[in-house]
C-alpha cells in the first residue's frame, strides 16, 4: 500500500514522506489514526503543502529551540475551560486545547505531541506545562485555568 505520511512516524519517515507499507499496517494503524493519507496522483500535490507546515512547525537547531523556549515562557496563556462552581474541570485541559492556547496568546506553532502534562489539569488555577522542543531544551511554561 502506498501512502504519504502526514506526521513523523518511527521507524518509516517524516511528514511528506511517500513510503510503501503493509496492506494492515496502512488500513489498521496509520490511517484511522491520522499518521498518513492514501497516495493518489491528486493526493501528491499536497506533499508540498504537509512540508511547507512541517517546516513551519520544526525546530531548526539547538540556537532556534533557546530562542522558541524564551518565547514561549514569556507568554500569559489563559485557557478558559467549563468548569463547577467549586473549581472542579468538567473532564481534563488535553494537549490539544494547550496548543491552541498557545497559538490564540501569540505564540508560535506547536505540535501536541511536543507538550508534557506532569499531572492532569483538572482544576481551576495555574498550571505548569512542559514543552519538549529537541532532546535538550524542554520549555515550562504557566497555563492559567479560567473557568469559562
Amino acid at each position: 500500500m502506498k501512502l504519504i505520511l502526514t506526521a513523523a512516524v518511527d521507524h518509516l519517515g517524516i511528514a511528506g514522506d511517500v513510503v510503501e507499507v503493509k496492506d494492515g499496517y496502512g488500513r489498521n494503524y496509520l490511517l484511522p489514526r491520522g499518521y498518513a493519507i492514501r497516495w493518489t496522483r491528486g493526493a501528491e500535490k499536497q506533499i508540498e503543502g504537509i512540508t511547507r507546515a512541517r517546516d513551519a512547525r520544526e525546530v531548526r537547531g539547538n540556537e532556534h529551540a533557546v530562542a522558541l523556549r524564551t518565547q514561549l515562557e514569556a507568554l500569559d496563556v489563559e485557557l478558559a475551560a467549563r468548569a463547577a462552581d467549586e473549581g472542579k474541570l468538567f473532564g481534563a485541559v488535553k494537549a490539544a486545547d494547550i496548543v491552541a492556547a498557545i497559538k490564540k496568546a501569540g505564540g508560535p506553532a506547536v505540535d501536541k505531541r511536543a507538550v508534557t502534562i506532569a499531572k492532569p489539569i483538572k482544576t481551576v488555577g495555574d498550571h505548569k506545562v512542559g514543552v519538549k522542543l529537541t532532546e535538550a531544551v524542554t520549555a515550562h511554561l504557566p497555563v492559567k485555568v479560567v473557568a469559562a
